[in-house]
């Protein structure tokens, strides 16, 4: 935490020559009681009962109050990380046979739907999500938008169709990426790509192929894959095996600066935000929290108030 008018805490000084004012004042007048009653047994049985620490307490509160006040005065903030405007996340996702695939509940697809609407609604407000989907080829459902609604519908009504072309995701997302706005400083849009999928080209063009377009624009991939070794499916009334290819999703991501990750839990989904995050260009701003202590300040002298009332019939 720091503070944007730091010169203001010099109030505290005040606050504390309050406090002084306060113990030498008490003490002043425990000593002249002290001398009116010098006959210590008499003082005994006609003195009433003092209310001892409650005396104190709704001054040490309204002290709190004042310092909490003169720390709000001081425009207390902390850093945060807030997402550079235009900033551009694609999330592609493997619609291939494959996915239907049950080894990870319900099933690869609906885990990869699960995680991929999770994310969505993960991201702060102002970073632009996109939407392609991809099996024998590769197509933009959602073009970039803040727009988390029209993602997340579209996320809900993914099919399955033929075939693995991971290749063709990443260019299909790399030009949906120079479709978004340009950043007002006209530097390039800071962008990243999301691939969750089972793992395995079996057309179109090859993920080094693909790899070195998205390092030459300078776009990170990273990858998450959905499934397990022993996966199989039924297809035309065959078993056949499916084993996911978490090898060669990992290999896309490191070629391309991103990071792989397997079948995506909250936990892991948090970090894969971080990871994101540190690559399309957070930059870290104070946003100020005088509010809480002003809230804070308020609560002690309404407790000083309070105390000061019941206890003794007066405010203090």
């Amino acid at each position: 935490m720091s503070f944007l008018a730091v010169n203001r805490l010099m109030l505290l000084v005040v606050v504390a020559a309050v406090a002084v004012a306060y113990v030498v004042v008490q003490v002043r007048g425990r000593q002249r009681y002290a001398v009116r009653f010098t006959n210590l047994a008499l003082l005994g049985s006609v003195a009433p009962r003092r209310p001892g620490w409650r005396r104190h307490l709704p001054a040490v509160l309204l002290l709190v109050s004042l310092v909490g006040m003169v720390l709000s005065l001081a425009r207390p903030a902390r850093a945060e990380l807030v997402p550079r405007e235009r900033a551009t996340i694609i999330m592609a996702i493997d619609v291939s046979i494959s996915m239907d695939a049950t080894d990870v509940r319900p099933s690869r697809l609906a885990s990869a739907q699960d995680a991929a609407t999770s994310f969505a609604q993960l991201l702060p407000e102002q970073i632009n999500l996109g939407l392609v989907a991809f099996a024998g080829s590769a197509r933009v459902l959602v073009p970039p938008s803040t727009d988390r609604d029209q993602v997340v519908d579209a996320i809900g009504r993914l099919e399955l169709a033929e075939s693995t072309a991971i290749g063709e995701a990443v260019l299909a997302s790399l030009e949906a990426i120079e479709s978004a706005p340009a950043a007002v400083d006209g530097e390039p849009v800071p962008a990243h790509i999301l691939v969750l999928s089972d793992g395995e080209t079996q057309v179109g063009t090859p993920n080094e192929l693909a790899a070195a377009a998205a390092v030459e624009a300078r776009v990170p991939v990273t990858t998450i894959a959905f499934g397990t070794p022993d996966g199989t499916i039924t297809y035309e009334g065959q078993v056949l095996p499916v084993a996911v290819n978490e090898a060669e999703l990992a290999e896309l991501a490191e070629a391309t600066g991103g990071s792989a990750f397997e079948a995506a839990t909250t936990a892991q989904l948090e970090t894969v935000y971080r990871d994101i995050g540190s690559s399309i260009g957070f930059v870290t701003e104070q946003r100020e929290i005088a509010g809480w202590f002003t809230g804070a300040a308020f609560a002690f002298a309404l407790l000083a108030a309070a105390t000061s009332l019941v206890w003794f019939s007066r405010l203090p």
